[in-house]
């Protein structure tokens, strides 16, 4: 078997993909702290305790989800997350906000704090409290009934 075939079945293995996972969202957490300053692979590498490659394939498999992360290649070169200082409103429908809430139970909302504060205010926006507090808050969320 060719070892690009062997690497792909071994990222299926639940256990290394959900330690994948967690490598990944830490990594967006680490560089959203860093904000805007570049840090460079060999650093996170060594912070994570993963070969520089293994850091380099998170990179490049975050960016091909949508994760704007910028790459300088070279001397003094690195890795920032590339965000406008505040994030826009989204509007959600119930069926987004289930399937955001399904992802966080699977990475585990204890993983960080903001796994930890979205989880809540997902369960917030869509809890059955009966009055309108739930739905203030669906509006401050943006979340759309079905």
């Amino acid at each position: 078997m060719e070892s690009r075939h062997r690497l792909a079945a071994a990222s299926r293995n639940g256990h290394l993909a959900m330690r994948r996972v967690e490598r990944q969202h830490a990594l967006v957490e680490r560089l959203a702290a860093a904000r805007g300053q570049r840090r460079t692979v060999s650093g996170l590498a060594r912070e994570f305790g993963v070969a520089e490659r293994t850091l380099a394939r998170d990179v490049e498999r975050l960016r091909d989800s949508g994760v704007p992360l910028r790459v300088v290649r070279g001397r003094g070169g690195g890795v920032s997350l590339d965000v406008a200082p505040v994030v826009a409103p989204i509007a959600f429908d119930l069926a987004e906000v289930a399937a955001l809430m399904s992802s966080l139970t699977v990475l585990g909302p204890w993983v960080s704090p903001s796994a930890t504060s979205a989880m809540r205010k997902l369960a917030a926006a869509v809890g059955s409290d009966g009055g309108s507090e739930a739905e203030l808050r669906r509006a401050r969320l943006g979340i759309e009934r079905d």
